[in-house]
Formats: structure tokens, sequence, C-alpha cells
């Protein structure tokens, strides 16, 4: 008879203890943007932006074609660093300056790289700390049309392998990166007017005005759909994916079920926001910061609201203006008896789950309807 095999549990991911600051990942993989990707989350986010959805309303405005909406663009970016940063993570606790750059269309490749800036040990829990890292996403390196399309900082909640583990402490400044929103020139000779029936005629940049609301009708109820979309994404965080991991420990995990990977919840506000602050823009400029404030399970419903915040002129271009805004992401669960909420309907809580202040560069009507 043989003799047993030898056993090797490969571990995966970093823990707390293993960030350096400094330190700097090259990302394995890297992700080509295929029609399959782009279409599926394009429709479930609902985006109705036509760059997104007419090849012919996207090249008349001086595009290569449909353009990745900025949340997919996030999506595909961010999922990249999940093995090297948060495999092993309880939590995503917020955004930094997340800009855009170049556009990115079907057929793209993005690879991303991410340097650690940040560790710092928990004060109220000794299994527990933050990791501060700066990411950078790149499109076709080594092409003719290499482009910086993504960075952002986030910081993220990671456990200790080793709660009596030493922390490698301290600070390094982020890299100056160079990520400006490229925008197609206004051209006076194109019939931009001939396709204005194609987006909503009330998202122009004159139709905001500042202290304004938006509710959006929107919703979208998650199901178990999410860890096929997590998936699709080369997101590999246990917490999304492994119940039964989380059935031997639940204390451990938020909830004690699956959670819903943060970015699903981001680009789905985004598009729910869609046909009332997104249908004429032309690109995202900048996330300033953003986080999640409660954690999404299957069977919850999204539901966002836009509350915009302020607008000026985009420097060098009469022809768009930046509308700031603060797009927030909310669920309803179930009221706990004698609860009441005048937000919510009757027998029912609000919650929110998500915030996050964007720059969006809008169309004027004056030129283009």
């Amino acid at each position: 008879m043989s003799a047993s095999p030898r056993v090797v549990r490969k571990p995966i991911g970093n823990w707390l203890e293993d960030f350096v600051p400094g330190q700097l990942f090259r990302h394995k993989g890297g992700k080509t943007v295929t029609e399959g990707l782009f279409t599926t989350f394009t429709e479930f986010a609902m985006t109705t932006n036509p760059l997104a959805k007419n090849a012919r309303y996207a090249r008349a405005y001086g595009f290569d074609g449909l353009v990745c909406p900025p949340g997919l663009v996030m999506l595909i970016a961010f999922s990249q660093t999940v093995e090297d940063v948060s495999e092993n993570a309880r939590a995503n606790l917020e955004y930094i300056d997340m800009r855009f750059g170049a556009p990115v269309y079907v057929g793209d490749t993005i690879e991303v790289e991410t340097r650690v800036l940040e560790i710092t040990g928990s004060k109220s829990n000794p299994k527990l700390g933050v990791v501060h890292v700066q990411s950078t996403a790149r499109k076709n390196i080594g092409g003719r049309d290499e482009a910086v399309v993504l960075t952002w900082q986030r910081k993220v909640q990671v456990w200790k392998r080793d709660e009596a583990a030493e922390l490698h402490t301290g600070k390094v400044e982020p890299d100056a990166i160079e990520c400006s929103l490229w925008l197609p020139a206004f051209q006076p000779t194109r019939d931009y007017k001939a396709m204005a029936h194609l987006s909503n005629d009330d998202t122009y940049f004159e139709d905001f005005e500042p202290g304004t609301r938006i509710e959006h009708s929107r919703g979208r109820t998650m199901t178990k759909e999410h860890i096929h979309l997590t998936a699709i994404l080369d997101n590999t965080s246990q917490v999304h994916c492994n119940q039964f991991m989380i059935d031997l420990d639940p204390k451990q995990y938020v909830g004690g079920e699956l959670i819903i990977f943060g970015g699903i919840p981001f680009v789905l506000c985004l598009g729910l926001s869609c046909p009332n602050v997104g249908d004429n823009a032309l690109g995202d400029l900048v996330y300033k910061t953003g986080r999640h404030t409660a954690p999404l399970f299957a069977g919850d419903t999204v539901f966002a609201a836009t509350d915009i915040l302020g607008k000026r002129d985009l420097e060098g271009r009469d022809d768009l203006g930046v509308v700031e805004t603060r797009l927030l992401g909310h669920k309803f669960v179930k009221a706990k008896e004698g609860e009441t909420d005048p937000n919510a309907p009757e027998g029912w809580k609000k919650v929110q789950i998500f915030e996050l202040d964007r720059d969006v560069v809008v169309k004027r009507r004056s030129h283009y309807a």
C-alpha cells in the first residue's frame, strides 16, 4: 500500500502583517474587455448613456466605438487588485481621489499595479488593521494607444494571520500619476442636434440646480447572481463567494452571510442614476471620496439618489460643464417592532449603503441640442 500523499495547503493573498509601506504589486492576469463583459455590466447596471449603447452615436462624438461606462472600468481595474490587497479583507472602507483618463473600448486590455502607502493596526481589535494603497490601471501596454485609464486610492480593513505578529507600520507618499480625462473635441460642423433625441432632454448642464436632490425612481433587487458577476470579474475575495468559510465562524464575518462585492452596488448606483444625471455626460472626471456605509446581501433591493452640490465651467471647453454631485445608495430593511422611519414606508427602515462624491462632465444644451 502506498504512503499517504504529501499534502500542501497553499495560502493565497496577503494578511495585514505581510504589507510593507512602499511595496509595489504588479497584479497578475490583466483583463481584456470582451463584448460579453461589456454587455453584462452595462445592462445589469441599467446604464442609459448612448455612448455605451449606440456605436453610431459614440463615433459621431469622436470616440472609437462604444465607450465603457466609468463604473465598469472601475470594476475591471479594482478586481485585479483583490488577490494581492483584499483577498483576506473584512471590508472595503473608502475610495479616495479616483481619477479617470483615457476611454476604454471593447478589445482593450487593462493591467493594474498597486503601491502600499500605509499600514495601521486597529486600536479596538488586535486581529484587524487598515491598509492604504494607491492603484493605477493602464490599457494596451506596449501599444500605440497605451494610456492610463484610472488611478485611485483606497483603504481596506484586513485580517491578521497571526494576532501577535508585528506590523510594518509607516507611511509613504502616493506617486504622482498623470491621469486626465480624455474628451473628444467639439466639432462645430457636426450635426449633434440630429442625434439629440437619443438621450434625455432634461439632463444637460443647464438643467442641474445646486441644492437639489434627485430621487431616482428605479431599483434593482440583488439575488445570488452576485456570485456570478463577481466571478467573471476575477474577484476572488472569499467573503463574496465562500459561504462554508463564513458558516465555520459567522461572528467573524459581517452578517454571517455572503457580502455582495462593493463594486456591484457602486456600479449599480451609477447606473440607476444615469437617466437623471449621466445621460448627457461625456465622462466622469473624478470621484473625490466614496465609502460603503452598510453591507448588501442577496435579497436586498438597491435604490439611489443624487444631491447636486454645485456647478462649474470646464477650463478650455465652452461646450461642457462640470456638475458636482453626491451619489447616495440605500436599501430598505424590515423595521423592528415599534420602530418608525419617516423616510421609509410603514414597517420598513431606510439604510444608506453607499455614498460617492462625483464630478461629472456634462454637455451644454446650447451646443448639443
